[in-house]
């Protein structure tokens, strides 16, 4: 993959959850990680512009933030830290990958989340509806898996909507990059109206599994193993649920064909996929950074 993976850092457990993953995802694919600070305002303090002893005080605490975080990084990961600034966290994290030029955004879970589980707050949610590239999101307690287990399988969810080739793209690139496995979710008896016959979304399902992964195949290195599965059950929960997730997995969904060209928008699948995963999960805009398959 090469490149760069930005982390938006806060000096919270979130924090360090994002901060690990982003590691973890370094360290398999061969990127550099940036770790980033985002402060308030445009490079003064909004509060009190006049106090520039305060101005030197938010800076010398963000500076030893950064700094702790940088201790938990393995030495063997080219790795940097940014103090940047913003009206927001989001938008100063979006400008910062910008100008970096990452290739991923890494985020944690807002407070509160239950352990192994995501819980999207505001950030997470500005950046889910409006990044240019993918967002990786790590939920509660990644900081307790070290980055040695780096990367081990990707398993993308496809169906047949817009940005579907997009996200098949992104998957085959970060399963090169990183010599992950692949196992492809497909998603077409979710996609299907449930007006159609149980038999037909059987067949439908079975079929599109078979050509998604012919593609897969063809693309990818005869190394890198593939697999391709139906999600089934009596909802998209109920198939996440029932399905074998490892320590080293990543899941990859694509952005609802609601999103604009280039950027994100969290659909009702990925949403509810989100809700039952225990594994981190990239959100993969329409047409990003690997150009949709014509």
């Amino acid at each position: 993959m090469s490149g760069r993976v930005v982390v938006g850092y806060t000096a919270t457990n979130a924090g360090l959850d994002a901060v690990a993953l982003g590691a973890r995802l370094a360290v398999a694919s061969g990127a550099q990680l940036d770790v980033v600070l985002i402060l308030p305002g445009n490079g003064r303090n909004v509060i009190d512009p006049s106090d520039a002893g305060y101005d030197r005080y938010l800076l010398d605490t963000a500076e030893k933030w950064l700094s702790d975080a940088a201790a938990t990084i393995n030495p063997a990961i080219t790795s940097n830290t940014h103090i940047r600034f913003g009206e927001s966290f989001a938008e100063g994290l979006m400008a910062a990958a910008k100008d970096l030029k990452a290739t991923h955004i890494v985020i944690g879970t807002a407070g509160g989340g239950r352990l192994g589980r995501h819980r999207l707050g505001t950030v997470a949610t500005t950046l889910l509806h409006s990044a240019e590239i993918p967002v990786v999101l790590a939920p509660e307690g990644s900081r307790n898996t070290d980055d040695s287990v780096g990367i081990t399988r990707i398993t993308a969810a496809v169906g047949t909507r817009p940005g579907a080739g997009a996200l098949m793209n992104e998957a085959l690139a970060l399963v090169s990059a990183t010599g992950a496995r692949l196992r492809l979710l497909s998603l077409v008896t979710v996609d299907l109206p449930p007006s159609v016959d149980t038999g037909v979304i059987r067949i439908t399902g079975a079929a599109h599994a078979d050509d998604v992964l012919a593609s897969a195949r063809a693309a990818l290195p005869s190394a890198i193993a593939a697999e391709a599965v139906v999600a089934r059950g009596t909802s998209i929960e109920d198939a996440v649920q029932h399905l074998e997730w490892e320590p080293g997995e990543i899941a990859m969904v694509g952005s609802s064909r609601l999103a604009r060209r280039r950027r994100l928008f969290l659909g009702s699948t990925a949403a509810k996929m989100l809700h039952e995963l225990t594994v981190p999960m990239i959100v993969v805009p329409r047409n990003s950074l690997a150009k949709e398959s014509q």
